[in-house]
């Protein structure tokens, strides 16, 4: 099947260098890897039930939404444990260190998303399951 996408220009002269480095003969090859890597991590994270613990970590263009992130972080303060914060220019990088049930991990994931100034949400599910 082909298929087309709007990808920023510097996101894949990025990409393009990242697959050279890696030895990939070709851009279709390595966005079929991305993508299978992209349905794994979110399968994982639907999968998994009861309660875990996290770590969601994200960077977003912090004047941009700043007060809404906030907003959603209070939200789910019933799974947020810890929070870790660091500028870099104008990106800053958060860490959620986070406790509950999966569910609402994964909510929170979601929500995240829903930025349009977040440019990425990575989850690290440290334990999940009972002991």
């Amino acid at each position: 099947m082909r298929t087309s996408f709007n990808v920023p220009d510097d996101l894949v002269d990025e990409f393009d260098r990242t697959l050279r480095e890696e030895g990939i003969e070709n851009r279709s090859r390595a966005v079929r890897e991305a993508m299978r890597e992209f349905v794994e991590s979110h399968s994982r994270l639907e999968d998994t039930t009861g309660e875990v613990v996290a770590l969601v970590g994200f960077d977003y263009r912090h004047h941009e939404v700043i007060r809404e992130l906030h907003g959603a972080q209070h939200e789910y303060q019933d799974v947020i444990l810890n929070t870790s914060h660091t500028h870099q220019g104008e990106w800053c990088l958060e860490s959620l260190f986070c406790r509950g049930d999966a569910e609402r991990v994964r909510q929170l994931t979601y929500r995240l998303r829903d930025f349009d100034a977040v440019r990425r949400v990575k989850v690290m599910l440290i334990r999940d399951g009972p002991d």
